[in-house]
C-alpha cells in the first residue's frame, strides 16, 4: 500500500487539532501510525535506507506538497517560525485573532494552562533589544495620554516601545566629546510596534497600525510571537518595501533567539514634529525624551532610567 503523505498529515493535525507541530514531528507520527506503509516506501526507495533517512524524506515531502495541502483544507493552518510548525483549527483568521487577544498565547512554561498577554510581551521584547542591539528601551503606556483630542483622537500614534542605541559605545572618550552636541551622530532612535498574532484578518491593520506610530523614528518594528501563513509574511514584506517598518518575530521561550525577518528601513532624520506632538500627549513619551536629553547633554546612561538597564551594565560586563 503506498503511504499517501497528505491524508496522512491531514489525519495528524486533525487528531491533535490546535497543537503546533514541525514536519519532523509530524513525519515522526507517520512514522509510527503506519509503519508498513512506511516500510514499503523505504523498500521501493533505491536511496531511503534507514527510518531516519525515510523521516528526513518526510520532511521534505511534508514542506513541498504544504501549500497544495492547506489550498483542499484551509483548516491546516502554518506559523512562520524556524523551524515552520503547522497546526489543524475550524476557526477563521479573525476569531484567532480576538481569542489570542481575550485569552493571550501558550507561555511555553511546565506551568499547565500558563498564557502570555501582550503586556507580558515588553519585557521580553526589551531583553531581545539589549542582547541583540544594545539598545535600552522604554514602555510608552497609552494610559497615560490626554486624550484632549477626544476618544480616538490618539488613536494609532502611541508606539508600545521606544528605544535608543548607543552608537558611541566603544569610542574613545576624545571622539564622544568631539560628537557630543550633535546628537543625530550618537544615537538612533528605535520604535515598536508589539503584536500577539498577526495573521491573513489583521496583517494591514498591524503593519499600518506600525507605520503610524513608529515613522517619526530611525528605525521602526512590528513585533510578534506568532505570525500565521506563509502569505502573512509575504504581504508584510511587500508592505515593507513600500513603507520600511520592519518585522520582529519575538521569541517567549528565549528571547536573545528572536529574529528580524525584516529589516527596517533606517530613517536618517528623526521627525521632530511628531515627537513634540507625542510629548505634548503622553507622560511616557515625554520621559523618553527627557533620558534623550540627558544623554544628548553627557553622554552617559544612568543605569535604572531604562527598561532592563542593570542587564546593559552586566553584557558589558560579560563581554569578553
Amino acid at each position: 500500500m503506498s503511504l499517501k503523505i497528505g491524508s496522512r498529515i491531514y489525519e495528524c493535525l486533525k487528531n491533535k487539532a490546535n497543537k503546533k507541530l514541525t514536519a519532523r514531528q509530524i513525519a515522526d507520527w507517520i512514522l509510527e501510525a503506519y509503519p508498513s506503509e512506511c516500510q514499503a516506501k523505504k523498500a521501493n526507495s533505491s536511496t531511503l535506507e534507514t527510518d531516519s533517512e525515510l523521516v528526513q524524506q518526510l520532511v521534505a515531502e511534508i514542506g513541498a506538497i504544504r501549500p497544495k495541502i492547506q489550498k483542499a483544507h484551509p483548516e491546516i493552518k502554518t506559523i512562520e517560525e524556524k523551524p515552520r510548525k503547522y497546526y489543524y483549527s475550524e476557526i477563521s483568521d479573525s476569531e484567532e485573532v480576538a481569542r489570542v487577544e481575550s485569552e493571550g498565547i501558550d507561555a511555553n512554561t511546565d506551568v499547565a494552562n500558563a498564557k502570555l498577554n501582550e503586556h507580558d510581551l515588553y519585557p521580553l521584547l526589551a531583553k531581545y533589544l539589549l542582547a541583540e542591539f544594545q539598545v535600552v528601551s522604554k514602555r510608552i503606556d497609552e494610559k497615560r495620554s490626554s486624550n484632549k483630542q477626544g476618544p480616538k483622537g490618539n488613536e494609532w500614534i502611541h508606539p508600545d516601545i521606544v528605544g535608543m542605541e548607543d552608537l558611541g559605545v566603544d569610542w574613545k572618550q576624545e571622539v564622544q566629546d568631539c560628537v557630543k552636541h550633535h546628537s543625530d551622530k550618537r544615537a538612533k532612535l528605535w520604535s515598536f510596534e508589539v503584536k500577539l498574532l498577526i495573521n491573513r484578518s489583521n496583517v494591514r491593520k498591524c503593519y499600518f497600525q506600525a507605520v503610524s506610530n513608529s515613522s517619526w523614528a530611525n528605525f521602526g518594528y512590528l513585533v510578534a510571537p506568532l505570525i500565521d501563513g506563509v502569505d502573512t509574511l509575504k504581504e508584510l514584506r511587500i508592505l515593507s518595501a513600500t513603507h520600511g517598518i520592519g518585522l520582529i518575530e519575538l521569541s517567549t521561550e528565549n528571547p536573545p533567539e528572536s529574529r528580524i525577518l525584516i529589516p527596517a528601513r533606517e530613517r536618517s532624520d528623526v521627525d521632530w514634529d511628531v515627537v513634540n506632538r507625542l510629548v505634548a500627549e503622553n507622560k511616557d513619551f515625554l520621559g523618553y525624551v527627557k533620558l534623550l536629553k540627558r544623554f544628548y547633554q553627557t553622554g552617559e546612561l544612568r543605569s535604572g532610567d531604562w527598561d532592563m538597564a542593570n542587564d546593559v551594565e552586566q553584557s558589558v560586563r560579560n563581554t569578553p
